[in-house]
């Protein structure tokens, strides 16, 4: 073969190795490769593929004279494969053990990884099927065309094969995007060998993270940001699609994430039901479930109009024309958007209400929780790190501690400001219940949040609900260390009281209930989120 890099720095790709898990886009991919003369070489299921698809493709057992074997475990741990990749055509001695073996160059690796992160978010994973996941060829051949990325282009996602075939047409890959694309590549082995430690290791918490993008500033506009991105769930907001508006700062983001957490916890709840979440400063402003996305997304609003005004807010469903019209009211002021989806109608309402809000299409709403864990840093320089709060909402098994027996119907809606009180910043108190203006709709009507003392919380979201604190449910994230809160919350009109309990003047919590009709309900799981 002739050199591949040509006068002007440009790398042309004479043959390429292709080994995929995920086989998504790989035979457009191939073909384009094909179409500009590049020679194919392929393994197993990959190779099978692409001659399905009508392609030529040679075997890397025939590159090597071995098959594959043990289980597929051995394929391309070969010098000829490896001294392909890594050969510097331009070193005299390179190129003689090159041709004394009969090693042909390889200019271009596309590998992505065995889907270990995916099979170890079940649950029921056995150890076996968690061995076999751990891929050692593919890393292997990715760390060693990230090596040689002065002539090697190694892609290793997807979304890379558009601009590498571009490149190729115009002449060959540039070395900027051979350095962009081997760093992203290390950055990959990184996490995948992060995520086996973390899952396999006892103890071990390993955490590899990409950049993704820098946002407009930081919590102030003289601090500069960015987001990282792990191996993400499907509610990450750095995988929504951005339709429309400026580019995100750190407390747009932070607050979308806060609104998409709420959102989910309450679909998890109900999933045949809409939600929507209006969010402010991180903690909830507004949070409604409802029959339809209109009716939530009324409802959220209503919660706290003078709060939401700037707010965030974030829906599991679609939004359509319908659905946007409350968007688009007059007062109604929104920094982001985020929903599964936008239609076109509501796109076109939306930006003309507009220019600047963002709007996020992230996909569908997860029905179950997967393992993830939660990281602070410090001022000190150390990391934080704690499980996720996922622990379902079962108000079925809660202990009803005082007061009238409650009804299913009251059960549900007390689960739904028990989660409201899980996502506001402690102390935390939530109050609400039944939307007395929009039938079958539950929303949040008043919250009181990040007070140094329970009492205060209580007193903020008493004023924040006004009348419709009277038959109202009232949640607390943490138990009443005294009866004051609870006082408070029942002079009110508050009828029902959601709280884990635990306290050594619990009795005193209870009899106040008992007394002035009140229905308690202790859940035994406290939701502190600081």
């Amino acid at each position: 073969m002739s050199e591949s890099t040509t006068g002007d720095g440009l790398v042309r790709v004479r043959r390429a190795l292709l080994s995929v898990s995920d086989k998504s886009g790989i035979v457009e991919f191939a073909q384009g490769l094909a179409s500009l003369g590049v020679d194919l070489v392929s393994t197993g299921g990959t190779a099978a593929l692409l001659r399905e698809s009508g392609l030529h493709v040679t075997d890397v057992s025939d590159l090597t004279g071995f098959p594959e074997m043990l289980s597929g475990r051995v394929k391309t741990l070969h010098p000829v494969v490896h001294g392909g990749i890594l050969g510097v055509e331009h070193d005299p001695a390179h190129k003689a053990a090159m041709d004394e073996h009969a090693i042909g160059p390889i200019d271009l690796v596309c590998v992505n990884l065995y889907p270990f992160e995916r099979i170890a978010a079940d649950p029921d994973a056995t150890e076996a099927q968690l061995i076999e996941q751990i891929d050692i060829g593919g890393p292997a051949m990715i760390r060693s065309a990230a090596k040689n990325h002065e002539r090697v282009t190694v892609v290793t996602d997807e979304a890379q094969y558009g601009p590498v075939l571009e490149a190729l047409g115009s002449g060959g890959t540039t070395h900027a995007l051979r350095r962009t694309f081997a760093v992203r590549a290390f950055v990959r082995t990184a996490a995948y060998d992060a995520a086996i430690a973390d899952r396999i290791g006892s103890g071990v918490k390993t955490i590899a993270l990409e950049p993704h993008q820098e946002l407009r500033y930081g919590e102030n506009p003289h601090q500069r940001a960015s987001v990282y991105r792990s191996a993400s769930g499907p509610l990450a907001l750095s995988g929504a699609e951005v339709l429309h508006g400026k580019a995100l700062s750190y407390n747009n983001y932070n607050d979308a994430s806060g609104a998409v957490s709420l959102a989910w916890e309450l679909h998890r709840l109900s999933p045949d039901r809409a939600c929507a979440v209006v969010v402010k400063h991180t903690n909830p402003c507004g949070a409604s479930s409802a029959q339809d996305a209109t009716l939530a997304i009324e409802a959220a609003l209503a919660g706290d109009p003078l709060a939401a005004y700037g707010g965030i807010l974030a829906t599991n469903r679609e939004i359509d024309a319908t659905s946007a019209a409350p968007l688009c009211a007059k007062g109604v002021f929104l920094e982001v958007i985020v929903a599964p989806g936008f239609t076109h109608n509501a796109l076109e309402l939306l930006r003309a209400k507009s220019m600047n809000v963002r709007l996020l299409a992230l996909g569908a709403f997860p029905d179950r929780a997967e393992p993830s864990s939660t990281m602070r840093t410090i001022v000190s320089g150390d990391v934080l790190v704690q499980d996720a709060d996922v622990v379902p909402i079962e108000a079925s098994q809660w202990t009803h501690a005082a007061g009238p027996e409650p009804s299913l119907e009251t059960l549900h809606g007390a689960a739904m400001v028990w989660a409201f009180a899980k996502h506001l910043s402690s102390n935390a108190i939530a109050i609400g219940g039944t939307d007395p203006e929009r039938a079958g709709a539950v929303r949040l009507f008043g919250a009181g949040a990040g007070q140094m003392d329970r009492v205060a919380s209580c007193r903020i979201a008493v004023d924040k609900a006004g009348l419709l604190a009277r038959g109202a449910i009232a949640a607390s994230d943490a138990f009443f260390p005294f009866p004051d809160g609870p006082e408070v919350l029942i002079d009110a009109g508050c009828s029902v009281l959601v709280h884990p309990g635990g306290s050594k003047r619990d009795g005193e919590t209870f009899g106040l209930c008992e007394k002035r009709g009140v229905t308690c309900l202790t859940t035994g799981v406290r939701h502190f989120r600081h």
